[in-house]
């Protein structure tokens, strides 16, 4: 399957249907983050760096960086930013405008292979940024719009993807090169726009076999719990095929559920990614020793499951062979798995793909 590969000055990271999703770190886009805008134009990036630093702890593997300030020289301030950025991480970033100059004043100063934030199906855009894409040797992100708009109908958002793809084979960009973003709406605004975008993503991955990313943040915008409907919209989109997403890695319950979409994809062998990150460390005692175990409460609980097992067995004997294999059954596989459990963590070695910036 398609493999793209995104780069830093040292370290790949690789998008693929075969791999780990990509979680894209969104928040260093000043798009309604006033006091974020005011302080990237007056040349002051300290919230630049700390967004950097906390997407990466949180674990984003790359980074996209925005820097549309209206009235502000936008060339310059996003090529600042994404020195900045490659001054303090490794982690390789998607270079985002809607201004063809800005892009190239990014890509000009960037090391690395990065992914350029975007292209569409408008000639005009085409023509501007497939050249750039090319002469720099970077990846591009295929939003799937032309002249017409957005389509509500993903087979024409299709169509407009395809040609993307071939416009950028017609510049020497292979397919691999293009990762394409179905178009997430708001589903409040909506209410089919997650069927569309499962649609379209399995016609991508089947058909033009590309990856895909998008702005996940647009999905639950103006609804409440967002971080809930969002989450669940991740789920669903990597269970369909796809294969990153510009997001805000900062809240937990969306890392939880893209991590264990990995693992029920089978992206995370032995769950070892997943046990990692949330397994709980041991107690600690004051002298920075892990803390002595109860013996009298292990014991407690070792003997609490031989009593629960007997009597399952027991009960099982007098209801008949058949209800005893059954009982057998369930007891055994409760324990089993739970130490199964412990074995497998000892044995651990309305934007584009910009999202919302909130």
């Amino acid at each position: 399957m398609t493999d793209t590969v995104i780069s830093s000055a040292t370290r790949e990271v690789v998008i693929g249907f075969e791999r780990p999703f990509v979680m894209i770190g969104e928040r260093i886009n000043p798009t309604g983050r006033k006091i974020l805008a005011a302080e990237m134009a007056a040349g002051d990036f300290s919230r630049v760096e700390s967004d950097a630093r906390a997407q990466i702890a949180a674990g984003a593997q790359m980074l996209d960086v925005n820097a549309g300030i209206p009235l502000a020289d936008e060339p310059a301030i996003l090529a600042k930013a994404v020195q900045l950025v490659q001054s303090i991480t490794d982690v390789p970033l998607s270079i985002d405008s809607s201004i063809v100059a800005a892009l190239e004043a990014g890509l000009a100063v960037y090391k690395g292979k990065p992914l350029v934030n975007s292209v569409t199906g408008e000639e005009e855009r085409l023509e501007s940024v497939l050249p750039l894409v090319k002469k720099y040797g970077a990846a591009v992100v295929a939003i799937s719009n032309d002249e017409t708009g957005i389509s509500e109908d993903p087979d024409v958002r299709f169509e407009v993807a395809k040609k993307i793809v071939q416009r950028a084979a017609d510049h020497g960009i292979p397919s691999c090169d293009v990762v394409v973003d179905p178009l997430v709406m708001p589903i409040g605004a909506i209410n089919k726009a997650g069927v569309q975008v499962m649609h379209l993503l399995g016609r991508l991955k089947n058909e033009l076999k590309v990856n895909t990313t998008c702005g996940a943040s647009n999905v639950s915008f103006g609804l409440p719990a967002r971080e809930s409907v969002s989450a669940t919209f991740l789920t669903m989109a990597i269970g369909a095929g796809m294969t990153s997403a510009i997001m805000n890695p900062l809240h937990l319950e969306i890392v939880k559920a893209c991590m264990a979409a990995d693992v029920m994809m089978g992206h995370d062998p032995d769950c070892a990614r997943w046990i990692r990150r949330f397994r709980e460390a041991p107690a600690m005692q004051a002298g920075g020793g892990a803390a002595p175990v109860n013996e009298g409460a292990a014991r407690g609980r070792r003997e609490g499951g031989h009593r629960r097992r007997a009597a399952a067995g027991t009960a099982g004997t007098a209801s008949g062979n058949g209800e005893a294999g059954a009982a057998g059954a369930g007891g055994d596989a409760s324990d089993t798995g739970a130490v199964g459990s412990g074995v497998a963590a000892t044995g651990d070695s309305i934007t584009s793909s910009g999202g919302s910036a909130t």
